[in-house]
């Protein structure tokens, strides 16, 4: 639910953001906050653009679809939630976002535990 939480999450207002950096080439504020920009990204000279909100946007898909694995019990969920991991914390520190390295630390938390246990049960019951 993690993987879904952060996909849609930040990639629904990603979309809309997207949009209108496209349409009015600034970026798009929510409750007075810059969303997608402004951040330390533009601090160390990477200003937001097109291709950049795009790259993030993947990057949202990416965990949704990551998610549907893991809501499946497919390992390689797991494993794309570990390789999603650095692209997402790139993201979330350089836009700014407070609330995505929370929540994918806690998702990770969750895949290694389930990982820990799927392995727990193996040695118990072998095949």
């Amino acid at each position: 639910m993690l993987a879904w939480v952060t996909g849609l999450g930040f990639g629904l207002p990603g979309l809309y953001g997207t949009w209108y950096f496209a349409t009015h080439d600034q970026v798009w504020q929510f409750l007075g906050f810059p969303t997608y920009g402004d951040g330390p990204f533009d601090r160390v000279g990477l200003e937001t653009s097109v291709p950049l909100l795009l790259a993030f946007l993947m990057i949202c898909a990416a965990e949704l679809v990551c998610g549907w694995w893991l809501w499946r019990r497919r390992a390689m969920g797991g494993e794309i939630a570990l390789v999603l991991l650095p692209f997402e914390f790139t993201f979330w520190l350089g836009f700014a976002l407070p609330l995505g390295p929370v929540l994918g630390g806690v998702r990770t938390v969750f895949v290694l535990l389930d990982w820990r246990a799927e392995r727990r049960r193996e040695r118990l019951n072998p095949t």
